[in-house]
């Protein structure tokens, strides 16, 4: 009887299984659009986290000296040279941009159309604003200091290579999730999803603006911090 019944259990199980992948609207309960989003963002940390431990063993293997962050990315403003002032403000925009889409998709749920929109297109102002800056830092580093993906003249040659290859793969992620929360918002603003009677697709952009905040803080502590 039991062996009966273990049976008629996974049957039960394998057929609801089935079904959740087979109506093309949930898996699991969840829908479509947020699980392939959380797969995504699966997928791309293991990216990030092989680039960062990458730098972490080139770095720790060097033998030359890493240049010194508080030097390297240091601004002179009326003549007095401020360490890390530009990545404290680059942090500042985008941690806060996480709080303005946090309330964007809380608005979201109470289908506060136009505050949904405006918060959105806020958050992508101030994601522009950080890859805004960020060119702003490599127009510095390659101009100014000499440092190229192939050579750095302050020290250790991987610098430039690790440095504008993580960071730069950021700044794609960081770009690609403005024009996304650009067109979300101007489609939640038309009254698109108004229509359809859902909202999920900003809390699928928040996740992945989430994430890209999330990743900048780690480049934060390795790079400017280490």
């Amino acid at each position: 009887m039991n062996v009966n019944a273990s049976a008629q259990d996974a049957e039960t199980r394998m057929a609801s299984l089935v079904n959740d992948w087979a109506d093309d609207k949930e898996a699991f309960r969840v829908p479509w659009g947020k699980a392939m989003m959380w797969i995504f963002l699966v997928s791309d940390t293991f990216i990030f986290g092989s680039f960062l431990i990458g730098y972490m063993t080139v770095r720790m293997s060097s033998t030359e000296p890493w240049p010194l962050a508080s030097e390297v990315f240091a601004l002179t403003i009326f003549g007095v040279e401020l360490p890390l002032i530009l990545i404290a403000i680059m942090t500042f925009i985008l941690i806060s941009s996480s709080g303005t889409m946090a309330m964007a998709v809380n608005y979201g749920y109470r289908r506060e159309r136009k505050k949904t929109a405006m918060l959105m297109l806020l958050t992508a102002v101030l994601g522009a604003s950080f890859v805004g800056m960020q060119a702003f830092e490599w127009t510095k580093l390659i101009v100014e200091e000499g440092i190229r993906p192939w050579g750095n003249p302050l020290g250790a040659a991987q610098f430039g290579a690790t440095f504008f290859m993580i960071t730069g793969f950021h700044g794609l992620h960081v770009s690609a999730g403005v024009i996304y929360l650009l067109v979300v918002a101007i489609r939640v603003l038309k009254g698109r999803y108004e229509q359809q009677g859902k909202y999920e697709i900003v809390e699928i952009a928040g996740l992945y603006w989430h994430f890209v905040d999330l990743v900048w803080v780690f480049i934060f502590a390795l790079f400017y911090l280490w």
